[in-house]
């Protein structure tokens, strides 16, 4: 039976399980969980798929799917993820910050691409060596909550340090990181008004050449944190896992 876990009934959430309902992704039955019982049980009204409310992780591993995406916070795959990949369950982690502090490794658990593309090509120079790789990510003020007029750079400095300064803003920086260990990500973050999308610009400067890619991506209209687009990559991926059962 196709079964898929959903931690966190907000933006993401709702986008995969209206996924499901569309038949993008094939699923008989939806199980969903969110701190706030309200927000899960108010998606669950709202879908025609089968579906289940649980009110912890440990009622949803007994139903054991065979699926479950975290779609909620980076304190959430940090508490749940060792329980689900001890059950045998594959894994979708969608706040990847979570993981850079984390020595935990499975094949279980997966990464989606986000809101940026390209990190095969830019894996594959890691192997030969980079030189230099640079993020430079620019959004709205009011993404960041904050109010400042004139283009300003709010934070420089590493992956780890972007993604604890930027939980939910800076999971490219996040899937950046993991994909070129051990090499040095230098993440840019600049608040710009002028923006009106999400963009995030990549230079590598690699041993035998070098790369320029850009992004320019609309946030999420529910959850302006994001990009839409991060959260299309976890029904693409999801759906690529779910394709592989017999």
């Amino acid at each position: 039976m196709r079964r898929i876990g959903i931690i966190g009934c907000g933006a993401i959430g709702s986008l995969i399980t209206e996924a499901v309902d569309n038949g993008i992704i094939e699923c008989d039955e939806l199980i969903l969980y969110d701190h706030d019982m309200d927000k899960a049980e108010a998606l669950q009204e709202s879908l025609s798929t089968a579906s289940v409310v649980v009110s912890n992780i440990e009622e949803m591993l007994q139903v054991h799917p065979y699926v479950i995406v975290e779609a909620a916070s980076q304190e959430a795959a940090r508490e749940y993820i060792g329980a689900i990949v001890d059950a045998g369950i594959e894994m979708i982690v969608m706040s990847v910050g979570a993981l850079l502090d984390m020595n935990i490794k499975s094949s279980r658990i997966h990464t989606p691409s986000g809101a940026i593309g390209g990190l095969d090509a830019i894996a594959n120079a890691a192997l030969a060596g980079i030189e230099e790789i640079t993020l430079t990510t620019r959004k709205n003020p009011k993404t960041l909550d904050m109010d400042n007029k004139r283009e300003l750079v709010v934070f420089e400095g590493d992956a780890r340090e972007a993604v604890r300064h930027f939980p939910r803003e800076m999971n490219v920086a996040a899937s950046l990181a993991l994909t070129v260990q051990p090499q040095k990500l230098l993440v840019r973050l600049i608040s710009d008004p002028r923006e009106t999308e999400n963009t995030h610009e990549i230079s590598v400067k690699w041993r035998y050449g070098s790369m320029l890619l850009k992004f320019i991506n609309d946030p999420h209209p529910e959850n302006p944190k994001t990009s839409a687009l991060a959260a299309w990559s976890a029904i693409r991926l999801l759906k690529d896992i779910l394709e592989k059962l017999p």
